[in-house]
């Protein structure tokens, strides 16, 4: 519960704090919106971040020069006479906030979104790590998958603004930015609806109508879903983008001052700081129609003058963002990812265009929705209402909303032209809330203008949609498990420097962020040395494999092995010693130098079990191999129960053409029974194999072992479902699946099958036996682990 209330509570107020401040600061140099305020505050927070870690020397002072930034607004407003607060635009940004964080709070812990469906947040994570401890400088980092990380993203001058406030809120709670991450994205809309609200002023009279409307158009769909997997990068363009806009006000009113360029040009700034040279696409359209509209208003030459201020801020506010974007770009020009338009990224297929009006009625935006005819319907809503909207906002000169939604759509437009369908989806996201924003609005002006029950019944088929399509993302999220990462987080504070780490698992966050103190690197992951099988090949990305099934002189070559716990999983080799046990990891440590050298090592066993009984010649054989003066090490191991569930009648609604067999693809409530037989009388370890987003229990001869919610594996992991005594002989095993419920995460296609169920004998003792190679044959007819022929 301290942990949610630091992520949830002290860290978006702490973040509000300083942007309020900073926001303060920029409205005393040049007059700020009072909606505009904490937006534009946090795109100084941004720039100013992006200042101090692009060098080694400054990286450490970040967060004390944002803290002063904010003291030093503070201190000027009190000077002036305070504005009064709005409570209407704050109540809107504390229910989008809301909005953005039920899906993790109301799962009950502190943790992030869009596990195992993207690991991009791993990476940025990792990214923020190494920027407020040594800024750019990647000098002295040693092999790992999180150096490797830096080096594929720092050098090429990789965006990374959007990130930067994560690190304050870790550098004044000590809490892991992993945590504080979801936080941060809900903190991001809250800001899109501050600076929403500010551009719908001019349109709605009413501040009732006017907070509800941007209620809805600060969640639209795609939006929405990308926040629920680690969209960091888009949540933050769109809230800037829209305070850029709602600061033209100022701008463009002010004909002799310079000032009012300031916050403009820092918000612009910002941009820049979280899209490079990329985020020139979303200003041009906005800063061009500001600039022409002074042109209309005071004459070509005021309008040269702003550009030619505008432009002199912008430069000396982005000198950082300029030097990494000129590399950023030289790496991608030509054809690359950004353009290739075969270029999928994460995606099933290129998203549908009309994602950008807000409302798309499916658990995984990637998908189309069941019902596109009422699809269709709700987003022609949208359209008619924004046509209103338009109307409406030119009669009543609101100027900044026209040209907020002219510039994001056009931008957008021409993303979707020149850019990859990965690229493309961000740029429908990014702009998805400027036609929403003039749908809703449309329909509160007509509800203004009298026309009520048209309005009502137009507002009331948009909110439905927006609601509707938020209910099914909540419904669908994939959250991470936090207390297997926290463990991970553990074992990195207790073994930190004692690398290199071999993380036998596909766990982008643990080698990339919560290890990186340990230099681990995973077999699948990103790294530095290779780590390939006994035959030769590479393990693809996402896929895990036992600790036998690689090459020995690979494996030896880390000193610390940090490995998940598993009923099939082989112990490591004799030289290694188990150091720490927790409940999903153990760390085994090799000493230096090692006692001894492994002349042979011989797996056993095979992907579901951990054992075997050798032939004798094979015995002989590692035997002759240790010769004078060696031993044969050996692991003694039981067998395991195992049962597929390739023999369980599958329901209907379980089945899907092309699905493995061997496991269940657990969609809707069901239960069925297995059965597995025991070799003998003892205490058991019962496992489940794979993933179930739903709440599951097992139950063993009838009696009810555990349930367990929410456990995301990739393939070949295990969720520990508890212990029991059972006898020598068959017992049965129910499995309960609950099915979609209220609980977040619930829904949805889960992302691998369950199964299989493993039962190991408890305790497993994984102690080496030595054995002299002239009795090699009184190991014939035993189960072992693997065999070794070792030298001192």
């Amino acid at each position: 519960m301290t942990s949610l209330l630091i992520a949830w509570l002290a860290f978006p107020l702490i973040l509000a704090v300083l942007s309020l401040g900073c926001g303060l600061l920029l409205d005393a140099i040049g007059g700020v919106p009072g909606p505009l305020v904490l937006p534009a505050g946090f795109a100084l927070i941004v720039v100013a971040l992006e200042f101090a870690t692009t060098w080694s020397a400054t990286a450490s002072l970040a967060t004390p020069l944002v803290v002063a930034l904010a003291v030093a607004g503070f201190a000027l407003s009190a000077r002036r006479r305070p504005g009064r607060i709005d409570p209407y635009a704050l109540a809107a940004a504390v229910a989008v906030f809301a909005a953005y964080a039920a899906p993790v709070v109301l799962a009950g812990e502190a943790t992030f979104a869009g596990y195992i469906k993207l690991d991009d947040t791993a990476t940025w994570l990792g990214l923020t790590d190494r920027l407020f401890d040594h800024g750019h400088s990647l000098a002295g980092l040693p092999p790992s998958s999180y150096s490797a990380v830096l080096h594929d993203d720092l050098p090429q001058g990789y965006p990374v603004g959007s990130f930067l406030p994560l690190g304050v809120g870790h550098a004044l709670l000590g809490e892991d930015g992993a945590w504080l991450f979801q936080p941060y994205l809900a903190f991001l809309g809250a800001l899109l609806s501050l600076a929403l609200y500010s551009l719908a002023s001019p349109l709605l009279r009413s501040r009732t109508l006017r907070a509800v409307a941007v209620f809805v158009a600060a969640q639209p769909a795609l939006l929405y879903g990308y926040a629920l997997w680690g969209g960091v990068k888009e949540m933050a363009a769109a809230a800037l983008l829209a305070t850029v806009a709602g600061l033209l006000a100022p701008f463009l009113g002010s004909e002799a001052s310079i000032r009012p360029a300031v916050p403009v040009a820092v918000a612009s700034a910002a941009v820049l700081a979280a899209l490079s040279f990329g985020g020139l696409v979303w200003l041009a359209p906005i800063v061009l129609a500001g600039l022409a509209l002074i042109g209309l208003a005071h004459g070509p030459r005021a309008a040269v003058r702003r550009a030619i201020v505008y432009a002199g801020f912008v430069a000396v506010l982005a000198v950082p963002i300029f030097a990494g974007g000129l590399t950023f770009i030289s790496q991608v020009s030509g054809p690359s990812d950004l353009t290739r338009k075969g270029v999928l990224g994460n995606l099933i297929h290129p998203l549908s265009k009309l994602q950008l009006f807000g409302i798309w009625p499916v658990g995984d935006f990637r998908l189309s929705p069941a019902r596109l005819d009422v699809t269709y319907v709700l987003i022609a809503a949208v359209l008619v209402a924004a046509l209103f909207g338009v109307y409406v906002a030119w009669r009543k000169r609101a100027v900044e909303l026209l040209v907020y939604v002219a510039g994001l759509v056009l931008s957008c437009l021409v993303l979707l032209a020149l850019a990859s369908p990965w690229v493309s989806a961000k740029a429908l996201a990014t702009a998805s809330p400027a036609p929403l924003l003039l749908g809703i609005s449309g329909a509160a002006a007509a509800f203004e203008l009298g026309r009520r029950v048209e309005a009502v019944l137009f507002a009331g088929a948009i909110a439905g949609g927006v609601l509707w399509s938020s209910a099914l993302a909540y419904h669908d999220v994939r959250l991470a498990p936090r207390a297997q990462l926290a463990e991970l987080a553990q074992i990195d504070e207790r073994f930190k420097g004692e690398g290199p780490t071999l993380l036998n698992e596909y766990s982008p966050y643990g080698a990339r962020h919560f290890l990186r103190d340990m230099d681990a690197e995973s077999p699948s992951e990103r790294r530095v040395r290779p780590i390939p099988l006994r035959n030769g090949e590479l393990l693809p990305p996402g896929r895990s494999a036992d600790l036998d099934d690689f090459q020995l002189g690979a494996i030896l070559v880390y000193r610390t092995l940090v490995l998940r716990r598993a009923p099939a999983a082989s112990r490591p080799p004799s030289v290694y010693r188990l150091v720490w046990a927790g409940r999903f990891y153990d760390v085994w440590q090799r000493a230096e130098p090692a006692a001894a050298t492994i002349v042979e090592h011989l797996p056993l066993g095979g992907r579901y079990e951990p054992a075997a009984v050798p032939s004798c010649r094979e015995l002989e054989r590692v035997a002759t191999l240790a010769g004078r003066g060696g031993m044969l090490a050996v692991v003694p191991r039981p067998l395991v129960t195992k049962v597929e569930l390739s023999a369980v009648p599958y329901p209907a609604q379980l089945q899907r053409a092309g699905e493995d067999r061997r496991v269940v693809y657990l969609r809707a409530r069901t239960s069925f029974d297995v059965e597995a037989r025991v070799p003998g009388s003892g205490r058991y370890g019962v496992w489940l194999g794979g993933s179930f987003p739903g709440r599951l229990g097992l139950s063993v001869d009838g009696r009810l072992l555990a349930t367990r919610r929410h456990e995301l594996n990739w393939p070949g992991q295990y969720a520990q479902m508890g212990t029991v005594e059972l006898s020598k002989g068959l017992h049965r095993l129910t499995v309960a699946y609950g099915g979609p419920d209220l609980h977040p995460g619930s829904g949805g296609e889960p992302p691998y099958g369950a199964g299989p169920i493993v039962l190991s004998r408890v305790p497993s003792d994984l102690a080496v036996t030595y054995v002299s190679p002239a009795r090699a044959r009184s190991l014939c007819g035993r189960s072992l682990d693997w065999i070794e022929a070792v030298r001192s």
